[in-house]
């Protein structure tokens, strides 16, 4: 049951499927970092939509002269010297002139932003304020819908997703709650490798693979 358990949990516990996957992602992202960057140069990076917990681990906390900005609707107490947590509007970061980061990172945030408009939005953002940017969304085609862990989940009547979530334990094993079930059904809107590079025009796109299929996309920078 633990298995279970584990294989259909929130990405933030992690014994989680989902935490593998980021730590590979994040794997990744710093690979792409560290080929572009020096480990004594003073480095702000961005972090839209971040957690001090998603940086637990990582090697850039371990640079002598990095910043790491997590930018949320909210603040969090972080807990360590080299993460500062704001609040702000990624839509709208006007407190920040062009290229004041040395890199804008984002996992798995800009799906939830209701509108392509918001998304363009937030894009343009990331691309002015950023020298670099590392910028990442589940698949809208991938089989199984990664905020629900249903498969085409992302193709079911809303008013039927509301159901399945509400009155089952069909989605990661537990039953949601309205509030919660009815923000997600309106937050989300899944993007597709077009619409990336429309948002991301002089990107590289990075394909997270799981058995031959996309999983995730990411736009990034690092020529």
């Amino acid at each position: 049951m633990n298995f279970i358990s584990n294989l259909f949990a929130s990405s933030e516990n992690p014994a989680s499927l989902g935490a593998k996957f980021r730590q590979k992602r994040l794997a990744v992202f710093e690979n792409l970092f560290f080929q572009h960057f020096q480990k004594d140069q003073a480095i702000k990076v961005l972090d839209v939509g971040g957690t001090a917990y998603f940086w637990k681990g990582s090697r850039l906390l371990n640079l002598p002269q990095i910043e790491i900005v997590l930018l949320n609707l909210s603040t969090e107490d972080t807990k360590h010297p080299k993460l500062q947590s704001i609040a702000g509007d990624a839509t709208s970061l006007l407190q920040y002139k062009d290229d004041y980061f040395d890199l804008v990172f984002s996992n798995s945030v800009i799906e939830h932003l209701y509108t392509f408009e918001n998304q363009e939005k937030m894009a343009k953002e990331i691309l002015r304020v950023g020298k670099k940017h590392f910028v990442q969304t589940p698949n809208k085609y991938f089989p199984v819908e990664a905020h629900y862990a249903l498969p085409f989940a992302q193709y079911f009547p809303k008013n039927l997703l509301f159901s399945i979530l509400t009155k089952t334990k069909l989605s990661r094993l537990r039953k949601w709650s309205e509030s919660e079930a009815k923000q997600y059904l309106e937050e989300i809107r899944l993007l597709d490798e077009k619409e990336m590079k429309s948002l991301f025009p002089n990107s590289k796109i990075f394909k997270e693979k799981v058995a031959g299929l996309t999983k995730s996309i990411t736009a990034h920078n690092f020529y």
